[in-house]
């Protein structure tokens, strides 16, 4: 009888540690995905800085060429003004598509991803 009780009791202490055990790597395991979800979209997040800092010196100039070519430096800007405005009508118009969808299949895509 004092076998079986004492059978059971460590029984209930390995349950117990594994229980424990499973719950560390269950944190481990989120905390790393949280990390690799965040330094990814850190990372682009960088690479999109690079690029918008590309893009506006390209449309400065851009604008003073056309300012120049058609006589008046503030037609340029008013050219350039007036294509990011209908560019940003266009992505209004299909933000989920190009934006929302992707971002989400991203962060969902990483979430899932088995650990390396």
């Amino acid at each position: 009888m004092e076998d079986s009780t004492a059978t059971i009791e460590k029984l209930i202490e390995k349950a117990e540690v594994y229980g424990k055990t499973t719950l560390e790597l269950c944190k481990f395991n989120t905390i790393y995905k949280a990390a690799n979800i965040f330094s990814s979209l850190a990372l682009r997040l960088v690479l999109l800085l690079v690029a918008v800092l590309i893009s506006l010196m390209v449309n400065i100039g851009l604008a003073l060429y056309l300012g120049d070519y058609y006589g008046k430096t503030y037609y340029g800007f008013f050219i350039v003004a007036l294509f990011y405005f209908i560019l940003g009508i266009i992505i209004y118009v299909f933000r989920n598509q190009w934006v929302k969808n992707p971002v989400s299949n991203f962060i969902i895509s990483h979430s899932l991803r088995k650990l390396e």
